[in-house]
């Protein structure tokens, strides 16, 4: 770790009073509250959060919102909402060095519309394909009792992905579904989640640090739908390095 990013990080936490009380702090700068690594993210890690109940470590997050977008967030992600703080531009993210994005000059949606298409963002199109095809090295998402509502008009069990596809692994569209649900809930609240377009492409960033707030794990994004350096287990960072 540089002098700089150790600087940089000690302030981050002065700053947002990330205190803590375990051995591990991970700290995540999410881009728009509205962003899809955004929601996908602070679910995955409520569910590592809910199924580990690993108390060496503190999750804290900042993003780029308001307050009504923060508590919508929260309430949907189920992320720790005093864990959370929003801030109303992305100077935090450049301060850490963290991508933008693309800027064509054309404004925030056409450049997130590019990097959909892979343009500056080349593992996005490989990850908008496994929600719909599926991923044998990938954990399941949906257990046979979940109810999965479908873009208001169709509701099913988990236990459909069991019948068709069996299960014990991503099966074709479960990814895609839960993608689709998180869309549907930024659409509408596009008002509160995206507090203004032109940050559409910034990316985020994960720090995690041990006990003299030393980085031991750090990863940057630059794509759209990457914000872990493994897409088929992005927690397995913390599986690795938190140990009870």
């Amino acid at each position: 770790m540089t002098d700089q990013l150790k600087n940089d990080i000690n302030n981050l936490i002065d700053e947002f009073n990330f205190k803590g009380r375990g051995k591990f702090k991970l700290i995540v700068l999410f881009g728009l509250l509205g962003d899809f690594d955004s929601f996908e993210y602070a679910i995955n890690l409520k569910n590592f959060i809910n199924n580990h109940q690993n108390k060496n470590l503190d999750i804290f997050a900042i993003a780029i919102g308001s307050q009504n977008g923060k508590e919508k967030f929260c309430k949907f992600t189920g992320f720790i909402e005093e864990n959370l703080k929003i801030v109303p531009n992305n100077q935090v993210h450049n301060d850490l060095k963290i991508s933008s994005g693309i800027d064509i000059g054309l404004g925030g949606w056409i450049n997130m519309l590019l990097m959909l298409s892979g343009i500056n963002s080349f593992k996005t199109i490989k990850e908008v394909f496994r929600g719909y095809t599926g991923d044998r090295k990938a954990k399941q998402i949906y257990s046979e009792f979940d109810k999965i509502e479908f873009l208001n008009f169709l509701e099913f069990s988990g236990n459909s992905f069991n019948q068709i596809f069996g299960n014990g692994y991503l099966r074709p569209f479960e990814l895609a579904t839960f993608r689709l649900n998180n869309m549907k809930e930024i659409i509408k609240n596009w008002g509160d989640y995206i507090l203004h377009e032109k940050y559409l492409p910034q990316r985020g960033a994960s720090f995690l640090l041990d006990e003299k707030n030393q980085v031991i794990y750090k990863f940057f994004s630059s794509d759209v739908l990457g914000y872990s350096s493994n897409m088929r287990d992005p927690l397995r960072f913390l599986s690795d390095l938190i140990k009870e």
